[in-house]
């Protein structure tokens, strides 16, 4: 019996996503809930369980490709099936000289007309919801292309990205300025050019990056003394938030400097017996992440977003904490992170922190942070000055705990000090408020008198 292996929806917003990479070809046999493939969405990287035991018979969806929700990317011939001997089906996979848009849509031609459509009927269409993921909308708003003008060709109608990608194609909306991630070229470098991949048609400059996925083979190319690695999806994304975070929020930062030495020694007198106990790791971020939420309690309007021109302060005080990871970077949220003890905290992250790095994070779990935290520190950095994660209005970025001479009551000493800084939007945060909420992070961690076990 067959079974279809289909692209799940990780989430209410999430419309579409990636294969980066399947982790069985056809032909070879997989349990039930067997890691079969990679994916990345706009918010998470994850790999997918097979649905059924048996045999990978046939790979509908290769790798690079990306497709809406519900499609059907592989089938799995059920245990017993005695079709499971029979030759593997090959992999199909997009050809590399000609665009996706090139593929039959009934959407593409449409867009070619749209802007003189949607001139006479703007009044209807902006009282419609457009359906279409964060990431269709920040291509459409880059390209100034009205999505309102744009029949989408995926479920329920929605407007996916090969929706955008076809109208791109189409020259049928104009392109706005080419965003700063996609500016360098092989011509920026005093190099040769590079000799032109496999690219659709009419693509170039600010469309670049949009080709990238569908036109040129996404492995590394090797050209004499150099060689170009196309970015990876988590790498696309990261580049995307980061330059649209530096776009939207007027970033502004402070400085200031904790003593950690009451807290590092409680933590060496603890943290053998800490683990005993309950079975983990005691580590400084849990501490950072308590002074965190002693700062936003006492100063709120950095437990805060901003849309349009409306603050929304939160009530629920949920912190992100950065991930590194071997292939980019995620921040899973301590959800209610007010509510939880020190034990709480680390059991929380310790667990964010090991499925991020098996990609078995769910979309809910990296988003509705409220403020964020990032540790540079932790691989030798004395200080940083992070990007603010949105729609946060602040991050606080953590140095290196190391030990210097200090002057304690006109004498040297040595302490084991720590810089902290804050990265904050200055549309919402003023310099007292920042500095404020730093003194209390501060004042937290120096005088500290929670117990520990």
């Amino acid at each position: 019996m067959a079974v279809d292996i289909v692209m799940p929806q990780m989430g209410e917003s999430i419309f579409e996503g990636t294969i980066t990479k399947w982790l069985k070809k056809p032909g070879d046999k997989v349990e039930r809930d067997e890691p079969l493939f990679e994916i990345s969405t706009d918010k998470v990287d994850a790999e997918i369980p097979s649905p059924s035991a048996g045999v990978l018979k046939e790979i509908k969806v290769g790798e690079g490709q990306t497709v809406p929700i519900q499609t059907i990317v592989g089938v799995i011939d059920a245990a017993g099936s005695t079709a499971a001997s029979s030759a593997p089906a090959p992999v199909k996979t997009p050809p590399a000289a000609a665009p996706a848009p090139a593929a039959p849509r009934p959407a593409a031609p449409a867009p070619a007309a749209a802007p003189a459509a949607a001139a006479s009927s703007s009044s209807s269409s902006t009282s419609e919801r457009i359906h279409s993921s964060p990431l269709v909308r920040r291509m459409a708003k880059e390209r100034g292309i009205d999505l309102s003008a744009i029949q989408g060709t995926g479920a329920g109608g929605r407007i996916s990205k090969q929706d955008i990608e076809a109208v791109i194609a189409a020259g049928g909306a104009p392109a706005a300025t080419p965003p700063a991630y996609s500016a360098p070229t092989p011509a920026v470098v005093s190099r040769p050019a590079l000799p032109p991949p496999a690219a659709a048609p009419g693509v170039s400059g600010g469309q670049a990056h949009v080709a990238l996925e569908t036109a040129v083979p996404r492995e590394k190319m090797y050209f004499g003394s150099y060689e170009v690695q196309p970015m990876s999806p988590m790498r696309q994304r990261i580049a995307e938030h980061m330059v649209a975070s530096k776009r939207v929020s007027a970033h502004v930062y402070s400085v200031d400097e904790i003593d950690m030495t009451k807290v590092a020694a409680l933590r060496a007198k603890s943290k053998d017996e800490f683990e005993r106990r309950y079975e983990t790791k005691l580590t400084f971020m849990p501490f950072f992440v308590k002074a965190a939420v002693a700062g936003l309690r006492a100063f709120p309007t950095l437990n805060a977003s901003l849309d349009g021109t409306n603050v929304i302060l939160h009530k629920e005080i949920n912190v992100g904490i950065a991930v590194a990871l071997d292939w980019g970077l995620l921040v899973p949220v301590v959800k209610n992170a007010d509510e939880k003890n020190i034990l709480g905290i680390q059991r929380n992250m310790n667990d964010l922190a090991e499925r991020a790095r098996s990609k078995k994070l769910k979309p809910e779990e990296v988003q509705e942070s409220t403020f964020s935290i990032t540790n540079p520190g932790v691989f030798g950095g004395l200080f940083g000055l992070p990007v603010i994660s949105q729609p946060n209005v602040g991050i606080l970025g953590l140095g290196a705990i190391e030990k210097r001479p200090v002057v304690i009551n006109d004498s040297i000493a040595i302490r084991s000090m720590c810089y902290v800084t804050l990265s904050y939007d200055h549309r919402v945060v003023d310099g007292a408020i920042a500095h404020q909420f730093l003194h209390k992070v501060k004042e937290t961690l120096e005088n500290w008198n929670e117990p520990i076990l």
